[in-house]
């Protein structure tokens, strides 16, 4: 059986995306969970299961695969409904869920996941708009080409999971779509998997400082939703 060593789920949107991905898929692992360290903390506690010394890491048997994206490919090889069937909507589904891996960057640089927060933020700058217009383009290509209601067609796939941790921070932000990507936020927010995650987000009582740290430059905190420490 699979072991999937993931962080925090408030945090850890790297993390999400394969666990939502299993669990969704009904694929059977075993968890394991590691808090974020310290700054000041210099144990390699995560090198232990994790080359990279990084999360996500799966691990089977002998072989070990640590990043998001090589994760889904394994699996893939002996789980085929990870990707769609059909080899077009199997591009798109690759070739979204690559370019949220590597890009995105002001949205993930200025909207961390912090699943039991709810933030306002000031003025939208131009880099980030320019993501969120993108999203935007890339949702609607998708839900319009394939005909929904995911990403690649009418179920669940890789491409879906690696954008719930976008929609984690739609929630937290309230970030300004259009309707009909807002309505696939609220989608995979509604998945079994993702409510799961966000109950167990709630109940972490571990903080990360600089996780905070970063929640409370990006705007105002309204509410917090997560367990009272």
């Amino acid at each position: 059986m699979y072991e999937l060593h993931i962080a925090n789920m408030n945090y850890s949107s790297w993390s999400l995306r394969p666990w939502v991905l299993l669990r969704e898929l009904d694929i059977p692992f075993i968890e394991h969970q590691h808090y974020f360290r310290p700054p000041n903390d210099l144990s390699d506690a995560f090198n232990r299961f994790s080359p990279s010394g990084l999360v996500p890491a799966l691990v089977d048997e002998t072989v070990t695969v640590w990043d998001s994206l090589a994760i889904s490919e394994y699996v893939y090889e002996t789980h085929p409904a990870v990707w769609p069937t059909d080899r077009t909507a199997r591009a798109f589904a690759r070739s979204v869920a690559a370019e949220m891996h590597s890009g995105f960057t002001a949205l993930r640089s200025q909207c961390g996941m912090n699943c039991g927060l709810r933030i306002r933020r000031p003025a939208t700058p131009p880099d980030l708009q320019r993501d969120l217009d993108r999203l935007d383009r890339l949702w609607q290509t998708g839900l319009d080409r394939f005909g929904g209601p995911f990403l690649a067609g009418d179920r669940f796939t890789a491409a879906d999971a690696f954008f719930c941790p976008v929609a984690f921070r739609i929630q937290t932000y309230d970030l300004p779509l259009s309707n009909t990507s807002m309505a696939y936020a609220q989608r995979l927010l509604g998945l079994k998997a993702m409510q799961i995650w966000y109950a167990s987000a709630l109940r972490e009582e571990a903080r990360d400082a600089a996780h905070e740290a970063d929640a409370i430059a990006s705007g105002t905190i309204i509410a917090d939703y997560r367990l009272s420490r």
